[in-house]
């Protein structure tokens, strides 16, 4: 209960600083009929959808609530005047104050209201003078004092009680201000499943050419090489022991680095670990193998996702912390697995210098294309300065190992 009354008291100080970007937005389309606007609007834009992904990002990490992402921003200004999401997320900028902000407001007021009256009533009321109420109850005695501490605290438990059901509330109402129409949500789910399928076979090509290549470059080139020793030591057995004996070691070395190949080439299409013990272990494994200060909290369900998604959520942990690495230059990274409500869900949270963009670095790209041919999700809220706190949302059913299944076209 106290993190909920501290989630909402988060989510009141943001709303009171959200209409400063629905501002520069709406100042960017006030300039726009004397051209000045449209230099100006789609960075605006951006800046918007952040902030509406940050919140998204929040409500369901905090809730379990998700929110439905829009379409990417167009590239254009005129593409944003006409995308429904720039304009939804422009009306949340201005509602969120007066109607979700409103809401989360009352449990923490609720609670400072209960500690003035509890804790800071009972040494200041002599000063106050006869007008001193406390609610509906005059502070005029120390008979009284103790009735507005009394009800100061509860108050304060009130506020307790109050804070987990405000901050449902105020996740429908960003469901319904952030989240797409039902009609709008249809046709980008189309869109979306026609564009992962593309997405999937395309990787599906790549990774079969980069697997044939490492195979022809690596383990076959060292095999073929090893045949023709092969048949130079058969030639040489009668004639020269020695030199037979020397390309026979040749050939158990070749033997062993075509072996340490295959070997590497199967640990980059399936970990070993991941197959054997499953995403929680293999994701501790790879906190274990980076040199940041990684903790990792699993709190899946008993049995085995299906493969293919555990393949996705692996390799997506693996990118999301070798950025934190290179780019970020964070120290510290936060993970967390957990399932429910038929959805894997996954936070990397890093203390890095922020900035992070899906739409231009390579391998969050990939991330998200990878995510999409199970009909999932990567929302990322990296503001310049850090923190940086990445969502990953697949669609999937967790079983036993001989009855797990998932939705989406993976």
């Amino acid at each position: 209960m106290g993190k909920a009354l501290a989630r909402c008291q988060v989510l009141s100080l943001a709303a009171l600083v959200l209409p400063l970007t629905g501002a520069l937005v709406v100042g960017a389309l006030l300039l726009l009929p004397v051209g000045l606007g449209f230099p100006l609007l789609r960075p605006a834009a951006a800046l918007l959808r952040r902030r509406a992904d940050g919140r998204r990002a929040r409500i369901a990490a905090w809730t379990g609530a998700a929110v439905t992402r829009p379409a990417p921003l167009p590239a254009t200004a005129r593409g944003v005047l006409g995308d429904a999401g720039f304009w939804r997320e422009l009306r949340w900028a201005w509602l969120e104050p007066s109607a979700g902000g409103l809401l989360v407001t009352v449990a923490p007021a609720l609670f400072w209201f209960g500690v003035f009256g509890a804790f800071v009533q009972p040494f200041v009321w002599r000063w106050l003078g006869d007008g001193n109420w406390y609610a509906f109850v005059p502070v005029v005695s120390p008979a009284t004092v103790l009735c507005a501490a009394l009800l100061g605290l509860a108050f304060v438990v009130g506020a307790a009680l109050l804070a987990p059901v405000t901050l449902a509330g105020h996740a429908r109402w960003s469901r319904w201000a952030l989240g797409a129409p039902a009609r709008a949500e249809l046709v980008r789910r189309i869109e979306h499943l026609t564009g992962s399928r593309t997405d999937a076979l395309d990787a599906q090509a790549v990774e079969l050419r980069r697997i044939e290549r490492d195979l022809h470059d690596g383990a076959q080139a060292r095999l073929v090489a090893l045949g023709m020793n092969l048949d130079e030591a058969t030639r040489l057995l009668d004639t020269d022991p020695a030199a037979a004996r020397d390309l026979l070691a040749e050939v158990r070395a070749a033997s062993d680095r075509a072996l340490r190949d295959l070997r590497e080439l199967v640990h980059g299409i399936l970990p070993p670990v991941l197959a054997d013990r499953g995403l929680g272990d293999a994701v501790r494994s790879l906190a274990l193998d980076s040199f940041l200060d990684v903790e990792v909290d699993v709190a899946l369900p008993p049995g085995r996702l299906p493969a293919p998604v555990e393949s996705a959520a692996y390799f997506a942990i693996a990118e999301l912390l070798a950025n934190a690495a290179k780019h970020a230059g964070a120290r510290e990274v936060r993970i967390a697995l957990g399932h429910a409500d038929g959805i894997l869900r996954v936070t990397v949270a890093d203390d890095g210098r922020g900035g992070a963009d899906p739409a231009r670095g390579a391998g969050l790209l990939g991330v998200g294309r990878r995510l999409g041919a199970f009909d999932g999700t990567l929302a990322l809220d990296s503001p310049p300065g850090g923190p940086t706190l990445a969502t990953l949302e697949i669609p999937c059913v967790s079983s036993s190992p001989k009855t797990s299944s998932c939705s989406g076209t993976g």
